[in-house]
């Protein structure tokens, strides 16, 4: 058969064939897993309250030796591989994590933190050190207090050893402006980080600093996630270092509270075949490719962070609005996205349903208008609409952009301004086919049904600000208004002001005087 031709290893990648029941090894991930837990490999979840074994039993032959070992790792990468990497999650419990299955704690909150800018730099130091290794006996999985557990079908494996110590990330950002090289800041802050094991060791670290040095690291913050609980977490880089002086003491001073870091599962049904099993695992190469979506994703947002809080979009209101409905509908996709998994992981695990059911809602996505290529494409309009704006609000640098009818209104109500000329921007308002037909597919909910895959598609119009015909004529009324306004800078009665004005008759920019009191009466409408 198909499956005696492969190895399990190749099973295990392709999620075609039942698992082999042999031990797990496990990242614990801050939850509370000692000997003796039971455990839900399906659901990746600890099954508090029940045991196989009475608390005597449990404790009266549990083997303990120690295992004092110090690490100190450093990674210039927030990718979720990485991250899983240097907390030793294996492919399937990253699966989980991805899914919204397990709820991490301690160091493990780590996994969580992701840049919220596409002008991040970030170095991580990971210290860690464990100190003791647990397990239970032969004597102890050859006498069941509680069998009635295996019928309950709850659980699939049973926590038998564990390896306590404690872990501390130190990650480090550092924001640079669009002037600055990348690739520069991140390998001065590369080189900033992995400055300070040894600034520690010299003792007081901002002596041993350059001007330079000492001048970046007031602009590098930190971020603390530990095993062990501090007065107050750092936030800058010489609180960290101060820190990281400290970190092996308080480690030792906790070292009866050490909490476990890995941990090994045994199967149930090797114990008892009534108990519930693992029936398949999901192929590495399936979760691969849901982290590659959640990274896409993820990459999309911080993209849309950064357009958000651009000055140019705080100026124009319509702008911001088409940001704001897109924030909106993408957050409710990632959720609609990752509750599909949650609700199948567990499924293909129980084997109730195969893999199929998980390529099915990667193909669903990947038709989508929220596919990377497609949320690529919209950022990137949207990014050059205000890249336009700005080059324009730039060459009118002296001129104020009016955000509202109340600010337009105070000018118009001046005694002491007869004339208001106003370079207005008449095509900011406009209704978005991607914004309408993304708000259509989170209506329908494809993953619910898991059936028909139809290809999402829109309308693409050309844009305004792609328009020649548009931008020459607007290059037109900036010239004309700009010598305008240089003409009559001294005229103290005169004021200009740019505005968003939208007006569906004239899809470019226009230049719009309003004089005397008469006119006050008929302003435009500001959007």
């Amino acid at each position: 058969s198909l499956c005696s031709a492969l190895s399990w290893k190749q099973m295990a990648l392709m999620g075609m064939c039942t698992v082999i029941m042999k031990p797990i090894e496990m990242a614990a991930l801050g939850r509370s897993l000692y000997p003796g837990t039971l455990y839900d490999c399906r659901r990746d979840s600890f099954i508090p309250g029940v045991t196989l074994w009475d608390k005597a039993s449990l404790t009266q032959d549990l083997e303990v030796h120690r295992r004092p070992c110090t690490d100190l790792k450093f990674s210039a990468s927030d990718s979720l591989s990485e991250k899983a990497s240097l907390l030793d999650v294996s492919a399937s419990l990253k699966g989980s994590f991805l899914g919204g299955l397990v709820e991490v704690g301690g160091s493990a909150k780590y996994l969580r933190d992701q840049k919220t800018s596409a002008h991040q730099s970030r170095v991580t130091l990971q210290y860690s050190q464990t100190t003791r290794f647990e397990h239970l006996t032969m004597t102890q999985l050859g006498n069941i207090t509680y069998p009635e557990v295996f019928e309950e079908k709850t659980a699939t494996h049973v926590v038998t050893a564990v390896l306590y110590g404690a872990q501390a990330f130190m990650v480090f950002d550092k924001t640079f402006s669009e002037n600055e090289d990348k690739q520069e800041v991140e390998g001065h802050l590369n080189v900033m980080v992995k400055k300070i094991p040894l600034l520690s060791i010299e003792g007081e670290g901002d002596l041993k600093m350059n001007d330079k040095e000492k001048e970046m690291a007031e602009h590098i913050s930190c971020t603390f996630y530990g095993d062990c609980v501090l007065e107050e977490n750092p936030t800058t880089y010489m609180e960290a270092l101060q820190l990281y002086k400290k970190l092996p003491s308080l480690l030792r001073q906790r070292e009866d509270d050490a909490v476990p870091v890995k941990v090994w599962l045994y199967p149930l049904a090797l114990l008892d075949k009534k108990a519930a099993k693992l029936e398949r695992e999901i192929g590495a190469t399936l979760i691969s490719k849901v982290e590659t979506v959640l990274e896409e994703l993820g990459e999309a947002e911080r993209k849309c962070n950064d357009l958000v809080k651009n000055r140019t979009v705080s100026d124009f209101q319509d702008v911001k609005d088409r940001l704001q409905i897109f924030q909106q509908s993408f957050g409710e996709y990632k959720v609609l996205f990752q509750k599909a998994l949650y609700r199948i992981f567990p499924a293909i695990r129980s084997g109730e349903v195969n893999d199929q059911a998980l390529t099915d809602i990667l193909l669903i996505h990947g038709k989508s208008l929220f596919q990377a290529n497609m949320l690529r494409k919209w950022l990137e309009n949207v990014q050059s609409e205000i890249d336009l704006l700005n080059s324009y609000t730039r060459e009118l640098s002296d001129v104020p952009v009016i955000t509202s009818s109340g600010q337009f209104s105070s000018i118009l109500l001046n005694p002491n301004v007869d004339t208001v000329v106003c370079f207005s921007f008449t095509s900011l308002k406009y209704e978005d086919p991607y914004l309408s037909a993304i708000t259509e597919f989170l209506r329908v909910n494809e993953f619910e049904k898991l059936s028909a895959i139809p290809k999402s598609s829109h309308q693409d119009i050309q844009a305004w600000f792609s328009n020649p015909e548009i931008s020459e004529k607007m290059r037109e009324n900036l010239f004309l208004f700009k010598s305008f306004s240089e003409a009559n800078k001294d005229k103290n009665k005169t004021r200009f002001v740019i505005a968003s004005v939208s007006d569906s008759t004239n899809p470019v920019s226009d230049i719009v005087s309003i004089i005397s009191t008469e006119a006050k009466m008929c302003k435009p409408s500001i959007q």
